[in-house]
């Protein structure tokens, strides 16, 4: 609240650097807040996607399934039913699997991505499908705005 009213104010003004500098901070803390918001899922994925440089697609892909792999819990069938520390012969040792409870398990990671893509697919088509809103008409609706802003000026 202190950077948006400090924010405001410069806006008010017109404080042109002020207003880019505290406008970056706002955008960086409100960023950093919903990091830590954010569920464990929605934090992995946006490592994950922080690591592609755009480029090397392989490397990217590499580094993402070592990342994966040092991420969630064996969920192998074995590793489920005979949990480490389990001795068969003499029926001794834990009997559940030993997760944390902050564990992030894969299948929760899919769930989560997918409800994810689900919500961002209707938004997509209801932006596709909305009269008026193709590529095309918002550039010139940009345009129009940007030349009346210029001429108000």
């Amino acid at each position: 609240m202190v950077i948006w009213n400090r924010l405001d104010l410069a806006r008010r003004d017109d404080e042109k650097d002020a207003v880019r500098s505290l406008d970056l901070l706002y955008r960086r803390v409100e960023t950093e807040i919903l990091k830590r918001e954010a569920s464990p899922a929605m934090r992995l994925l946006n490592e994950l996607l922080n690591m592609h440089d755009g480029f090397d697609n392989e490397g990217w892909l590499k580094e993402c399934r070592k990342l994966m792999v040092d991420t969630f819990p064996r969920e192998d069938p074995f590793s489920i039913l005979v949990p480490a520390g389990l001795d068969i012969d003499k029926h001794q040792g834990p009997l559940r699997p030993s997760f944390e409870d902050d564990a992030l398990l894969r299948v929760d990671f899919v769930r989560e991505v997918d409800e994810l893509l689900q919500e961002v697919r209707a938004e997509q088509s209801e932006w596709q499908d909305a009269p008026g809103l193709d590529p095309e008409s918002v550039a010139s609706r940009l345009k129009q705005q940007e030349k009346q802003q210029t001429y108000t000026k």
